[in-house]
């Protein structure tokens, strides 16, 4: 009897035992959401001076006074709500800037959606100016479909549109609408 006994302890325990194994679900990023609402970032940063590297050469600077980091969402991105200036360096350490009132960062394309009176200025004096303007980090891109106007060489030029490397070597405004020779 004693055996018996001792045989239907050790099952239900086992039982038990299997019971709590088989019902643990990994909720860890459940977890995590636990006190940040759905609609809030998971972190604030404020006055950010990111480097961007290429064989221990900085290829791009980021400053921003305020950076929201909303990486916990499915699409996860990075917004800049008090604007962005960024420095974008080619291979003889030349640099050219942009600025613009607001950005965002998307995480998973590497590409920054700037908007708001977005200004670049080249090394060499060319001046871009924009309400909106992309740049894809992976391919070094610089392009917009909105109007622009694209100051260099003494010329104005107008368009609904806007490509270029990250060097400005091959930049080109799209759907021209005017150009105009600028004399000193």
């Amino acid at each position: 009897m004693k055996n018996n006994s001792l045989h239907i302890i050790k099952n239900g325990v086992i039982a038990f035992a299997m019971t709590l194994f088989f019902s643990c679900n990994n909720n860890f990023k459940e977890v995590n959401k636990i006190g940040v609402s759905a609609n809030e970032p998971q972190g604030v940063a404020e006055n950010i001076n990111a480097k961007r590297t290429d064989s221990g050469r900085v290829v791009a600077n980021l400053i921003s006074k305020k950076m929201l980091d909303y990486g916990n969402r499915k699409f996860p991105y990075s917004e800049f709500p008090e604007g962005v200036k960024l420095h974008i360096y080619d291979e003889n350490n030349h640099k050219n800037t942009i600025v613009a009132d607001y950005a965002i960062l998307y995480s998973e394309t590497d590409v920054i959606d700037l908007q708001g009176n977005v200004l670049i200025s080249t090394f060499d004096k060319d001046t871009l100016y924009a309400e909106q303007l992309y740049f894809d980090q992976n391919k070094e891109w610089l392009f917009t479909n909105s109007p622009v106007t694209y100051k260099s060489d003494g010329y104005i030029t107008h368009g609904s549109g806007f490509d270029s490397d990250r060097n400005f070597t091959k930049a080109e405004v799209l759907k021209v609408s005017g150009t105009f020779l600028v004399s000193d």
